[in-house]
């Protein structure tokens, strides 16, 4: 059985947080811990434990399953529902401009 990736849970949850502009201590509060705590997270000094993760995973607006998408085997369906979780709060232009965007990087 294959190991779950500690690492990589870290570094996404680290490279989300940093692309939405949120400190450590914001995430901290809300998932209740402790700012080192997420720093060891982040940095692979401990293993987030799944009621933390939520926590995360609710103040960074992404789900779970984004988080550990590496973990899966196919992971399309984990983006595919990421990409649609995003869509659903675009006005109709914005919906057009990505539709344009796509269609430019195929």
């Amino acid at each position: 059985m294959k190991e779950i990736n500690f690492w990589e849970i870290g570094r996404k949850l680290k490279e989300t947080r940093t692309s939405k502009g949120l400190t450590q201590e914001y995430i901290a509060h809300m998932a209740d811990v402790n700012t080192s705590h997420i720093s060891n997270i982040e940095n692979n000094r401990v293993k987030v434990s799944l009621p933390t993760l939520v926590h995360i995973c609710n103040a960074l607006n992404v789900t779970v399953d984004y988080i550990l998408s590496e973990e899966y085997t196919d992971t399309s369906s984990v983006l595919d529902e990421e990409i649609l979780r995003h869509l659903r709060s675009c006005t109709v232009k914005t919906k057009k401009q990505i539709i344009q965007i796509i269609q430019i990087l195929k």
